[in-house]
């Protein structure tokens, strides 16, 4: 949630970075914004005027009963009596306009920061590194779908009979590589300093709100009416809620920490041929990337994190390139976002696989997560994430990129957690 007095302060830069994001009625909804909070503050004041009144008045009352003043005191008593009234209506005014603000204020999105390129959609995002050569695949290649019906390591018709369509069946070398790539991610995460956790797999609603998934994404989310929580889409949500109205010791910064889990995401929209197989799942495993920190050492987490995405990819040996988001093509919580893509040499295409947001204070805000600093004080933090992995389209990849006429050959890497070294 966007800061109020970043708001007023930087108004016009904030409707500039708001139109930037597409958000097209960025100034109309700061205006409403600022004109509620002033409104609030007036009536504050009024409240406030009331009281030091009702107090003044209880005092000469007190006053006059002492000098034998009965009647002159009771008449001060039916001022009070008015002033109370005018309290309570000032009161319920003051509730009506906080419930106001509120709904104004979670609708703004996060502000982009001034190095996120000018863009609305997805083709205007920027290629900032390209890596690696994708391999020449004999004539006979096939795509990942055909593959795992070949060697039988992953099943879609059954996994339609006992859920539904996008929840998958990993069978046998197919089930066995998903945790290696687990073991493998937490793995390389905890050598680069990231503490695991294992959280909750379902959420409420205040956490959904804590990081900006609701109520942006309610739609999206797979809700369970009788226990009002929510399936988690990604590790972040439960991870970053861990320091949900937490006041953390700046020494304790930057907090680094990583987690397995499920996730689970409605993907309402088209089913089409670019969607097809693993590229696109109600349910799949993710290793998730998490960092709290100090504003000014922001940056340096935030490219800590694209260096360990790159460092994963490359020990799979996966062609990938890096995308800076432009403005129109990002979240509703994120800065700056940059996308990771490997390339599918069967499909021909490049698939997004993971993506490294900071959030600057907008999650930290909704939060009420901060540190106290070395005035005393306490300030906002920053949040940060990063996928370090999704694993259904790193699997398509690996599949297809690496098949051949004996099998499919498992990357150096990998063999010390799957146990075998190809699947055929």
């Amino acid at each position: 949630m966007l800061q109020i007095s970043i708001l007023k302060e930087q108004k016009e830069q904030s409707i500039q970075a708001l139109l930037k994001k597409n958000y097209k009625s960025a100034a109309a909804d700061i205006d409403l914004v600022l004109h509620i909070e002033e409104e609030k503050k007036r009536v504050q004041l009024d409240m406030d005027n009331a009281l030091a009144e009702s107090n003044k008045i209880a005092k000469q009352i007190g006053e006059l009963m002492k000098s034998g003043k009965k009647e002159e005191a009771e008449a001060q008593k039916a001022q009070t009596v008015s002033l109370k009234s005018l309290t309570k209506s000032l009161q319920e005014s003051y509730e009506s306009l906080e419930s106001q603000l509120y709904d104004a204020l979670v609708k703004l999105p996060n502000l982009p920061y001034s190095a996120v390129p000018e863009g609305t959609t997805p083709e205007e995002n920027v290629v900032v590194l390209e890596h690696g050569t994708p391999p020449q695949l004999s004539e006979n290649a096939v795509p990942h779908w055909d593959l795992i019906k070949k060697y039988d390591i992953i099943d879609f018709e059954l996994g339609n009979k006992i859920a539904g369509a996008g929840f998958p069946v990993y069978k046998g070398k197919g089930a066995r590589l998903q945790r290696a790539l687990i073991n493998f991610f937490l793995d390389e995460a905890i050598n680069a300093g990231y503490t695991e956790i294992q959280p909750p797999i379902f959420i409420n609603k205040a956490s959904g709100f804590g990081t900006g998934n609701l109520p942006d994404k309610d739609g999206q989310m797979y809700y369970m009416t009788a226990d009002d929580l929510y399936a988690i889409p990604t590790a972040e949500v439960p991870i970053t809620n861990i320091y949900r109205d937490v006041i953390l010791k700046r020494e304790d910064l930057p907090l680094k920490n990583v987690g397995y889990t499920p996730c689970f995401r409605r993907e309402a929209g088209s089913w089409g041929a670019h969607v097809r197989g693993l590229n696109r799942l109600h349910q799949f495993d993710k290793v998730e990337i998490v960092q709290i920190t100090e504003p000014k050492d922001a940056a340096v987490a935030h490219q800590s994190m694209v260096e360990h995405i790159k460092m994963l990819l490359e020990k799979l040996g996966l062609p990938y390139r890096i995308l800076k988001l432009c403005g129109g093509d990002m979240s509703f919580t994120s800065a700056l976002c940059f996308d990771f893509e490997v390339y599918s040499a069967a499909q021909k295409r490049w698939l997004e696989v993971s993506s490294a947001s900071t959030f600057d204070t907008f999650q930290a805000n909704r939060l009420k997560c901060r540190y106290k600093g070395e005035d005393g004080k306490n300030h906002l933090v920053h949040t940060l994430n990063g996928s370090a992995m999704a694993l259904p389209r790193i699997v398509a990849a690996l599949l297809e990129n690496n098949q051949t006429d004996q099998g499919i050959k498992i990357p150096t890497a990998l063999i010390p957690y799957t146990g075998f070294e190809w699947i055929n």
